[in-house]
């Protein structure tokens, strides 16, 4: 079967090595354009066409614009049976309409839920406690086509947004190897989406990783986990804009006198750093000041002054 496989980040890499493995190695690759990364933005390729290039795929179309006729007519020339994409642009439809069998999408959360750029991170956000996997049949509402499959996964307590995606991205890859087989042996059996179940996952913005101090101690934890590692949650300390990456509900017998305060109040600054929130409070475990690397919250304190009565966030 010839299949175009599409896809740029990390997130992909294992969709693509698993098809390999499994005697499906695309004819060829659709990945972002090289560009400059790192603090050197020395200019290297996307982890995908890393993967594609040691595996022996040779042909790799890195189109600036998916919308471009030439990209178009790079895809037809190709004859592609299927086009598997697992992280990459929003296809128009003279390009996904090009596969004989139909083209695919890996989506990172369990559709109608979660339909957007960032279903990981709101997943965990809204407390949620489990998540999963979703292929579905493109079409040209941004996630909204026929379901192929669905896997399933539990999210833990306390699990980042990063550790999630790094588990994700394993049985994401296997789900891809799968739809890849039913497709194969004509075996897909596709359900509709019930667009009145869809919640959205949007794209996040720096506004939209304030900590929300106000809020109860649960949603202050989640939303610091959601947006760990990236693009983080932070507050402000005296003009100081520092980044926070764990967290845990502080348990009662870590607050002070269990006295309530105003939100944002730190009330320990210790081996915890204990912060108040509009209900209960949050035990921060990992944080970080401009210009400087994460550190857990006794080596943070050792470095930077923060003290109990202080005020954060406001």
């Amino acid at each position: 079967m010839r299949i175009l496989f599409m896809g740029t980040p990390e997130f992909a890499v294992p969709s693509l090595e698993h098809l390999c493995d499994a005697g499906y190695t695309p004819i060829a690759v659709a990945t972002g354009p090289d560009r400059g990364r790192g603090r050197g933005q020395k200019v290297s390729p996307t982890p995908v066409k890393k993967v594609a290039k040691s595996r022996g795929i040779e042909t790799i179309l890195q189109p600036e614009s998916v919308k471009d006729d030439a990209f178009a007519e790079a895809v037809s020339e190709l004859e592609p049976d299927v086009i598997a994409v697992v992280a990459y642009r929003i296809l128009p439809p003279q390009v996904y309409t090009l596969a004989s069998k139909g083209a695919f999408n890996l989506h990172g959360s369990l559709l109608p839920k979660y339909r957007g750029a960032a279903p990981i991170n709101w997943a965990i956000m809204n407390g949620e406690e489990e998540t999963g996997v979703t292929t579905f049949f493109l079409q040209e509402k941004v996630d909204t086509g026929d379901v192929i499959l669905k896997r399933r996964m539990p999210i833990g307590e306390n699990e980042t947004a990063g550790e999630l995606h790094d588990r994700m991205m394993i049985i994401g890859a296997e789900a891809v190897v799968e739809t890849v087989r039913q497709i194969e042996d004509g075996a897909v059996e596709t359900s509709k989406q019930d667009d009145g179940e869809a919640t959205p996952a949007p794209k996040i913005f720096t506004d939209d990783c304030e900590t929300p101090w106000d809020r109860p101690a649960g949603d202050v934890h989640n939303h610091i986990r959601g947006l760990s590692p990236y693009p983080g949650a932070w507050t402000r300390h005296e003009g100081t804009r520092l980044k926070l990456y764990r967290s845990r509900v502080a348990d009662k017998d870590l607050v002070p006198g269990n006295k309530a305060a105003a939100p944002g109040t730190v009330l320990r600054a210790d081996e915890h750093l204990v912060v108040a929130c509009g209900e209960g409070a949050v035990d921060v475990v990992e944080l970080q000041q401009p210009g400087k690397r994460r550190l857990g919250v006794v080596d943070f304190l050792n470095g930077y002054d923060l003290d109990p009565g202080d005020v954060i966030g406001a």
